[in-house]
């Protein structure tokens, strides 16, 4: 059974600085899980979470056709726990400025006045 990197988010939208974070355990050899939370609809999470995932497999769909990447939609969490010894790892990857820059905030701002949102 293969193991995977988790990462657990909203993706409102799926943007460059995600695909960075992904990329970091990737370019390890390593699969990744994308856990789309499923977050209540609202004005600051404008898409559905089946419109995220859909999103999300059109954009990686060689990795996924590879089986380096999984995408799931899971319950809305709080907090994200673990016992000692579990067995895997937490891990924080910190982007370069450029990529830290990345606001899903500014770019739904700018869909908005676009008139794309």
């Amino acid at each position: 059974m293969s193991k995977y990197s988790m990462f657990i988010g909203r993706f409102q939208p799926w943007h460059e600085g995600h695909r960075w974070l992904i990329d970091q355990r990737l370019k390890l050899g390593k699969k990744v899980w994308i856990a789309i939370r499923s977050c209540e609809h609202t004005e600051e999470q404008p898409w559905y979470p089946d419109q995220v995932k859909n999103n999300i497999e059109k954009e990686l769909a060689d990795l996924i056709k590879k089986d380096q990447v999984f995408v799931s939609i899971i319950p809305d969490i709080d907090s994200v726990n673990y016992g000692r010894g579990v067995g895997y790892d937490i891990i924080e990857h910190v982007p370069p400025t450029k990529v830290k820059k990345i606001s899903a905030t500014k770019i739904r701002e700018k869909l908005r006045k676009d008139g794309k949102l």
